[in-house]
């Protein structure tokens, strides 16, 4: 009989009520197919593998991470509260000693979702991963968070979420931005000033196959893991840099992704993108997972698989090689960086247009952060949309110090009906979240 060298949970959720449109590629079918050939090939029977139920998210769990607008219930349906949930199942199950590693095999996705949300963005509504890290936080008292992406997508919602927040280190490896969307995830994309190179992207040239992408886990990515020293490592595990993707022009493969699984050692993996519903899937799932429990997947194939006709070209190769020294670089000088920011002034803003394409929503924001050198900084968001919503959303941080929690609170008490439809407050130093309505 096999067993699992790393005691391993998993839990599926295909949600079979939600779905863009009968036809859309993120749709149930996504999973059906990966939880048929789980079944098949037996892996419920290899002792050490065990399936977790879903449990919901709450609305608190929610709104530690957003701002929903105009609330929690006009952004989630159903299927959001359990696909979050089943995240947050497998990381209890992780965090309680139940099992060394998880993988919550789940939908809708979540990470274009950023902090402040008016509607769906990239087929995300609410960012499954941070509300599961931000209840852990909470509940197991975990500090450090090393989130690894390796969607073919730019994760910026995450990127959002945590572009101020040094205690968490984000790293998107990603097809490159000039060519798919979101369009962003370049490498002078290093977070906020109190949290400068701790936002890390690293994107890749289309047609990257696996030598690309296990040359980058290898060489940059786990030498900064190893600096940075998390207590716990989250795999955002898109799988659209799979070769047979409808969408993206990458060239990775089941075996691959099962190597990359194997190098970055993640403690917990969430599926987010991949639109090769047959061909790929239930592929790279099975890698996946057998990686995660530490049984041999080298007999995991896709029935296309040829890696003579995905090699990537000498080209490719030095451009990676030249991005991951940038990379690097960055990393290497984050201190000095952001030392010299914080002695400069005690304010910083900056003014977004985001587009939110799935809802065809779009969204001007204009931020302001105080620069602390005792925390991270009180920040605020003035949001308007074109569905009429004028928010002010208030963010005082986990470590937050006096000034800054004093500073948040006078921001969001200012807050009146004439300028505003509703003020929001998350103040996570005492994991507490205000709302004033101004239209009631």
């Amino acid at each position: 009989m096999i067993h699992a060298k790393y005691k391993t949970g998993l839990v599926f959720f295909p949600a079979f009520d939600w779905a863009i449109s009968p036809t859309h590629p993120e749709r149930e079918e996504r999973l059906l197919y990966t939880q048929d050939q789980v079944f098949e090939e037996g892996l419920f029977d290899i002792e050490g593998i065990e399936e977790y139920k879903p449990d919901l998210v709450t609305v608190k769990d929610v709104q530690r991470v957003h701002f929903c607008v105009p609330d929690v219930w006009n952004v989630m349906t159903e299927s959001h509260f359990i696909s979050a949930g089943g995240a947050k199942t497998i990381g209890m199950a992780v965090l309680d000693r139940q099992v060394e590693k998880g993988f919550a095999l789940v939908r809708p996705p979540g990470h274009h979702a950023m902090r402040v949300v008016h509607g769906a963005r990239g087929f995300c509504n609410v960012n499954i991963e941070a509300i599961m890290i931000e209840f852990l936080r909470e509940a197991y008292n975990i500090d450090r968070v090393a989130i690894v992406d390796t969607d073919c997508h730019h994760g910026d919602g995450t990127q959002d979420i945590y572009w101020h927040d040094p205690d968490t280190l984000f790293i998107s490896i990603h097809q490159d931005g000039r060519t798919l969307y979101p369009g962003s995830g370049f490498p002078n994309e290093l977070g906020g000033p109190n949290a400068l190179g701790t936002t890390l992207n690293i994107p890749l040239p289309p047609n990257t196959s696996e030598d690309g992408f296990l040359y980058v886990i290898k060489n940059v990515v786990m030498p900064i893991l190893e600096d940075f020293k998390p207590d716990i490592i989250i795999n955002s595990a898109g799988q659209d840099n799979h070769f047979s993707d409808p969408i993206t022009n990458m060239n990775f493969s089941a075996q691959g992704y099962a190597a990359l699984t194997e190098m970055l050692k993640p403690d917990i993996a969430v599926l987010e993108g991949g639109y090769s519903i047959e061909g790929a899937l239930p592929y790279v799932n099975l890698g996946i997972i057998l990686a995660m429990a530490g049984i041999d997947y080298s007999k995991v194939k896709e029935p296309a698989y040829d890696p003579g006709s995905i090699r990537q070209t000498h080209s490719v190769t030095r451009m990676i090689e030249k991005t991951g020294e940038i990379v690097l670089s960055l990393w290497r000088q984050r201190e000095r960086k952001k030392n010299k920011i914080l002695k400069s002034k005690d304010f910083d803003e900056r003014r977004r247009n985001i587009f939110y394409d799935t809802d065809g929503i779009h969204e001007s924001q204009r931020e302001k952060i105080r620069l602390c050198k005792n925390c991270s900084g009180a920040y605020k968001i003035d949001s308007t949309s074109d569905l009429g919503y004028h928010i002010l959303a208030v963010h005082i941080p986990r470590k937050g110090c006096r000034e800054c929690k004093e500073l948040g609170y006078r921001w969001y008490d200012s807050t009146n009906e004439d300028n505003f439809d509703i003020a929001f407050l998350q103040d996570r130093t005492e994991d507490k979240y205000l709302e004033h309505d101004f239209r009631k």
